[in-house]
C-alpha cells in the first residue's frame, strides 16, 4: 500500500533562476539565492517578499541561514564569501574564499565554523570567531567540488560530492579523506546524510541520472534509484518523514520511500529545471528551487504520532522507532502549567511500518500503529505483536475488543477479539471512518452512523466532517468540520423505539437519533471529552472547553499543541507537540463535575461537589452558573466581590448589594445601588447611596423630585464646599437665593455670566459686577474693558433701570415666602409674569386695576386679562411710561417717538445742545422741530443735516461735556 502523504503547496515565488534554498528554523522564512546576483527572503505564511538585497552582479550559487548569529552567508562566482545581518541587511564581512566559483556552503551545527567548496577543487573550513580565518583546507578531489554536508550524527565528519565521480568523507582536523565512495559513471552533483534511526546512510545524485544510497560504515552502495530523465541536481533525506526527495534537470521532484525505496509520487510544477531542495529538521516543509522561481510545499501531517492511556503511559513514534514515557514518576506538585515535562523516555524498538498514527484502545491494554497502508496492534506494556493487516484507516469502538479498518474507498471490515466479524460496503462509499459509540463513515453524501453490532444505518447527516469525538458514556458526540463544530446528544431510546417501528426509519435513518445541542464557529485541531465537557485546541492555539453552550479558555498556547488526555487523579490535562515535548495544564475535575451536574440540572449532585471546588475556582463556577441563568446560585457561590455585587444588582438584592458597596467604598457601586434603590422606591437608601457616591447631580434630582427644600439647601452647601458650582448654583436658584447664586458665579470667576445674571435678576448689583468685569477684561484688552457701560454712569443705555430696581425690591419680598407645591395650579408661571407692568400697576393709583391676588399675594393667572376685556386695549410699554410722565406734567403732548429718537432727545437735553427739543418743550414753547432745523440750515448756508455723516460722533465723549 502506498505511503499516506498529503502534499500542499504553500508558496509559489516567481523569480530568476534559483541556485540554492534554505529554511529558517524559527521564522516563517524561505531563503533563495539567484543566478542574477540577488538574495530573496520570502515569508511563506504571509506570501510576501520580506527582504531582498543584491550580493554582486554574478550568480550567487550558495546562501544559508546562520540563525544563532542572525546571519545570511553567501558564496558567489566572484569567489567571495559575504556575511549579512538578515534583520538590518548590513554587510558584516566579505572576503576572497577561493580562486574559482564558490559552489556550496555548510554551517557546522555547534561550532563557529562554515565549510565552503569550490571549482578550485578545494574545501575550506572558516572560523568566524577568529575573524574568519581559514582554519583548514581539504585537498583530494580532482574536479569541481559541487556540495558539502556535515554529518548530523557525528559533527566532526562531513561528506563532499565532486565532478570527479566520487563522494568523499572527511574528518575535521585531518587533511586526507577518511574514504572515497565510487560508483557513479559521471560527475556527482549532490550529497546528503540520513538523519533518522541507526542507518549509517548517505545519498548522492549525479549526471548519470542515478541516485545512490550508500552505507558509509561498510562503504557499499545499498540501493540505486532510477527514474529521472536528466542530471540529478539535488537530493535530500527528509529529516522527519520516511522519504527521499530527488530533483532533476528534467523539471521533476520525485519522492521515494526511505525504507522500501518505492517511488511514491512525482511532482512537476512546470518551472523548468530543478536546482535545489531545502529541508528543515522538525518541519514538514520543503523548499524547491527552479529555473523560474521557488516553491514551498508541506508534506504529511504536522500532528505527531502520540497516544496516552488513562493511567498516564505515553507511546510515541520517533521516525520508525517507538518510545514510551510515563507520567507516574513526576512530582505533580512541582508541575507548572505550560512547562515541558522532564519525562524518562524508554526505547521500545523499531516498528515494521513507518508510524503515521499511534492510538490506544479505550482500556489502554493495546496500541495500534498505522502507516504505509498497514496496521499493527501491539500489547501496550511489552509492545508484543498481537495482530496486523492492511488498512487505509483504523478506528477503535467504544468496546475495547472491537475495531474497524477501511481497506479501500468502498470496503470496511469489522473485528472483534482480533477476528474478522463482518465486512460491508457502505452505500455511498467510504472516504474516512470514525470510531466511538457508533461507527462513522464519511462519503460524498455526508456522514453516516452505523450500529457496530448490526451495521444498520442509524442516521445520515449532510455534513463533511474532519473528526468525530464521542464522550465516554456515548451520550454526547462532537462533529468537527473545517470551519466549526457541532455538539449532538445521542438518543438510544429513540433508536430502540424506531427499531420496533420500521415506519419511523427513512432513507437517512432515524431522525430522532440525535438532538443538536450547539454549534460553534471555531476550528478544532484536536479534542476529547471529560464528562459533559468537550476540551479542544483550536486553530489560533487556544486551549478551550465547551460545556452547556459556554466556552471557557484554559490557556493561550505559544505553539501548536495536540491533546493527549486528561488524568482525573492529577486534575491535569496533557498535551504534546510535534517535537514530542509534553506539557500539562491544571483543570480541576471538581469544577468539571460541578458544571456537568448543573448541565444535567442535578443540583443535589452539584451541591455535594461544590465543597470540593477550591475557593479560587468558585468565581469561575459562578460565572458559569450566571450564564446558565442561575444567578441566585451564582451569588451564593462566587468569591469575587465585584462579581457578587453585579449579581446582587441584577437580582435586586438591596441588602447584599448595600453590604458589598459598604465594603468596597466605590463611588460607582454606590451610584448603581442608588439607581436600584430608586427603582424600588427606597428613597432614603437612595439618598444615602448618592451621598456616599458624592453624586450631587443625583441628589439634586432626588431632592427636587421629592420637593424637599431642606435637602436642596443642604445640597447647595455641600456642593459649594465640594467645588461643584453647577449643582450649588442650581440649588440656590431653585430656592430663590439669587444673591448666593451671584456670589457663586463670582467665586468661580464667571464674571461675564455674573454680569448678565445681575442685569436680569439683581440690577442693584450691576455696578459692582461691571467694575469687576472691567478689571478682568482690561487685562486682555484695556479698550474693551473701558467699553463696558455702567448704569450709574450711562443711565440712558439702560432703559427702565430705575423701575427694575423697584421691581427687584418687590420680588425680593415674594422670594422669602414658601409656597406649597399643591398650589402650583393657582399661581401664575414666572415666564407669564411681567414685573415692570405689575410695578406700574401698583404705582398708578388712579388707574390701578384691582388685580385679584391669592392668599399668598401672587397674581392669579388670567385675571388681569379678564378685567381688561371690553375696556381700552393695553398700550405698549414705552407709550404707557410716556403717558405716566405726561400725566405728571399735566399736559397733553403728541404720541411718543421711536425709542432711538427718544434716546437722542435725552442726550441732547443733557448736553444743552441746540437740536430738536423734547416733547415737553414743544408743548410749552410752541416751536416745532421743523422750525429749528430750518433755522440751523440757514445758519450753515443751507447745508442739509441729513447729508452729514455722524458715524464717528460720540455723544458720550467727555470733551463735549466740558461746556
Amino acid at each position: 500500500m502506498p505511503l499516506r502523504l498529503d502534499i500542499k503547496r504553500r508558496l509559489t515565488a516567481r523569480s530568476d533562476r534559483v541556485k540554492s534554498c534554505d529554511l529558517h528554523p524559527t521564522e516563517q522564512w524561505m531563503l533563495v539565492s539567484l543566478y542574477n546576483g540577488n538574495v530573496h527572503i520570502w515569508n511563506y505564511e504571509s506570501q510576501q517578499l520580506v527582504k531582498s538585497f543584491e550580493v554582486c552582479d554574478l550568480p550567487v550559487r550558495a546562501a544559508v541561514f546562520v540563525p544563532r548569529k542572525n546571519w545570511v552567508v553567501t558564496g558567489s562566482d566572484d569567489m567571495q564569501v559575504r556575511v549579512f545581518n538578515y534583520n538590518t541587511l548590513e554587510r558584516l564581512n566579505a572576503f576572497d574564499a577561493h580562486s574559482d566559483y564558490v559552489r556550496s556552503i555548510a554551517v557546522h551545527p555547534t561550532q563557529p565554523f562554515i565549510l565552503t567548496s569550490s571549482d578550485d577543487m578545494l574545501i575550506k573550513l572558516w572560523n568566524w570567531e577568529k575573524n574568519w580565518v581559514c582554519q583548514q583546507v581539504f585537498e583530494g578531489h580532482t574536479h569541481y567540488v559541487m556540495e558539502v554536508k556535515v554529518n548530523p550524527k557525528d559533527n566532526n565528519t562531513f561528506a563532499s560530492a565532486s565532478l570527479d565521480k566520487t563522494v568523499k568523507v572527511w574528518q575535521l582536523g585531518s587533511a586526507q579523506p577518511n574514504f572515497t565512495l565510487e560508483g557513479h559513471e559521471k560527475g556527482v552533483n549532490c550529497v546528503d546524510y540520513y538523519m533518522g534511526g541507526d542507518k549509517p546512510y548517505l545519498i548522492s545524485g549525479a549526471d548519470d541520472r542515478m541516485v545512490k544510497i550508500w552505507d558509509y560504515q561498510n562503504k557499499t552502495c545499498v540501493q540505486t534509484l532510477e527514474g529521472h530523465a536528466q542530471n540529478i541536481a539535488s537530493v535530500s533525506f527528509h529529516p522527519e518523514l520516511p522519504i527521499i526527495l530527488t530533483g532533476s534537470e528534467d523539471g521533476t521532484v520525485k519522492i521515494w520511500h526511505a525504507n522500501t525505496y518505492r517511488l511514491e509520487t512525482t511532482l512537476n510544477y512546470g518551472l523548468e529545471r530543478v536546482w535545489s531542495i531545502g529541508v528543515l529538521r522538525g518541519s514538514n516543509n520543503v523548499a524547491l528551487g527552479y529555473d523560474e522561481g521557488a516553491i514551498l510545499i508541506k508534506l504529511g501531517r504536522e500532528e505527531p504520532a502520540m497516544s496516552m492511556d488513562a493511567g498516564g503511559k505515553i507511546i510515541w513514534a520517533k521516525h520508525s522507532e517507538l518510545q514510551q514515557a510515563s507520567l507516574k514518576a513526576l512530582e505533580k506538585e512541582e508541575i507548572q502549567d505550560g512547562e515541558r515535562l522532564p519525562l524518562a523516555v524508554k526505547d521500545m524498538g523499531s516498528c515494521e511500518v513507518y508510524p503515521q498514527t499511534v492510538q490506544h484502545n479505550p482500556n489502554g491494554r493495546f496500541v495500534v500503529v498505522c502507516g504505509d497502508g498497514e496496521y499493527i496492534i501491539y500489547t501496550a506494556m511489552a509492545l508484543r505483536n498481537k495482530s496486523f493487516g492492511s488498512a487505509q484507516e483504523f478506528v477503535w469502538a467504544a468496546d475495547s475488543s472491537e475495531y474497524a479498518v477501511r481497506e479501500s474507498s468502498s470496503s470496511i471490515k469489522l473485528f472483534k477479539n482480533f477476528k474478522e466479524r463482518k465486512s460491508f460496503k457502505p452505500e455511498f462509499g467510504a472516504e474516512n471512518i470514525f470510531g466511538g459509540a457508533l461507527l462513522g463513515v464519511k462519503s460524498v453524501s455526508g456522514l453516516a452512523f452505523y450500529d457496530w453490532e448490526t451495521q444498520e444505518l442509524v442516521r445520515r447527516i449532510e455534513i463533511q466532517p474532519r473528526a468525530v469525538y464521542w464522550s465516554e458514556t456515548g451520550e454526547l458526540c462532537c462533529i468537527v468540520t473545517d470551519e466549526s463544530y457541532f455538539v449532538l446528544k445521542y438518543q438510544p431510546d429513540a433508536v430502540a423505539a424506531a427499531a420496533e417501528n420500521p415506519e419511523k426509519i427513512t432513507e437517512d435513518g432515524i431522525e430522532d437519533a440525535f438532538d443538536v445541542l450547539g454549534e460553534v464557529s471555531e476550528t478544532v485541531k484536536t479534542g476529547l471529552w471529560v464528562g459533559d465537557c468537550f476540551i479542544y485546541t483550536n486553530s489560533v492555539n487556544r486551549l478551550n472547553y465547551y460545556v452547556g453552550g459556554e466556552i471557557v479558555t484554559v490557556s493561550h498556547l505559544d505553539r501548536t499543541m495536540y491533546l493527549l488526555g486528561y488524568i482525573p487523579q492529577d486534575n491535569r490535562l496533557y498535551l504534546g507537540d510535534k517535537e514530542l515535548n509534553v506539557v500539562s495544564f491544571q483543570l480541576l475535575l471538581s469544577v468539571l463535575e460541578y458544571q456537568t451536574a448543573v448541565m444535567r440540572r442535578d443540583f443535589d449532585t452539584a451541591d455535594r461537589v461544590l465543597p470540593t471546588v477550591p475557593k479560587e475556582q468558585r468565581t469561575r463556577v459562578a460565572h458559569f452558573l450566571e450564564k446558565q441563568g442561575f444567578k441566585k446560585q451564582a451569588l451564593a457561590v462566587s468569591s469575587d466581590a465585584e462579581h457578587k455585587f453585579d449579581l446582587a444588582i441584577q437580582l435586586g438584592d438591596l441588602e447584599n448589594a448595600y453590604n458589598l458597596a459598604k465594603e468596597s467604598a466605590s463611588e460607582q457601586k454606590w451610584k448603581q445601588l442608588a439607581e436600584l434603590a430608586t427603582s424600588q422606591a427606597k428613597f432614603e437608601l437612595a439618598q444615602q447611596c448618592l451621598h456616599e457616591a458624592q453624586d450631587h447631580g443625583g441628589l439634586l434630582l432626588l431632592a427636587t423630585a421629592a420637593g424637599n427644600a431642606d435637602m436642596v439647601t443642604k445640597l447647595g452647601i455641600q456642593a459649594d464646599q465640594a467645588g461643584k458650582h453647577n449643582v450649588s448654583f442650581l440649588s440656590y436658584f431653585l430656592l430663590g437665593d439669587l444673591e448666593r447664586c451671584l456670589e457663586i458665579l463670582l467665586a468661580s470667576n464667571r464674571v461675564p455670566e455674573a454680569a448678565f445674571f445681575a442685569r436680569t435678576y439683581l440690577p442693584s448689583e450691576i455696578s459692582r459686577v461691571v467694575e469687576l468685569w472691567r478689571v478682568q477684561l482690561g487685562k486682555v484688552n484695556e479698550k474693551a474693558g473701558q467699553s463696558l457701560a455702567d448704569p450709574k454712569d450711562y443711565a440712558n443705555l439702560f432703559p427702565d433701570y430705575a423701575a427694575s430696581l423697584q421691581a427687584q425690591q418687590m420680588l425680593a419680598g415674594e422670594r422669602t415666602k414658601v409656597i406649597p407645591a399643591e398650589d402650583w395650579k393657582d399661581i401664575m408661571a414666572n415666564y407669564e409674569r411681567k414685573p415692570l407692568e405689575e410695578l406700574n400697576a401698583l404705582a398708578d393709583e388712579e388707574d390701578l386695576i384691582d388685580e385679584p391676588l391669592d392668599d399668598k399675594d401672587h397674581p392669579i393667572a388670567g385675571a388681569v386679562e379678564e378685567e381688561l376685556e371690553g375696556g381700552e386695549p393695553s398700550k405698549p410699554e414705552e407709550e404707557k411710561l410716556l403717558d405716566d410722565e405726561l400725566d405728571e406734567l399735566d399736559i397733553i403732548g403728541e404720541p411718543s417717538k421711536p425709542e432711538e429718537e427718544k434716546l437722542l432727545d435725552d442726550e441732547l437735553d443733557e448736553l444743552d445742545f441746540i437740536g430738536e427739543p423734547s416733547k415737553h418743550e414743544e408743548v410749552v414753547t410752541g416751536i416745532t422741530t421743523e422750525d429749528l432745523e430750518a433755522e440751523l440750515e440757514m445758519d450753515l448756508d443751507n447745508l442739509k443735516l441729513d447729508d452729514i455723516d455722524t458715524t464717528d460722533v460720540n455723544l458720550d465723549d467727555e470733551e463735549l461735556l466740558e461746556d
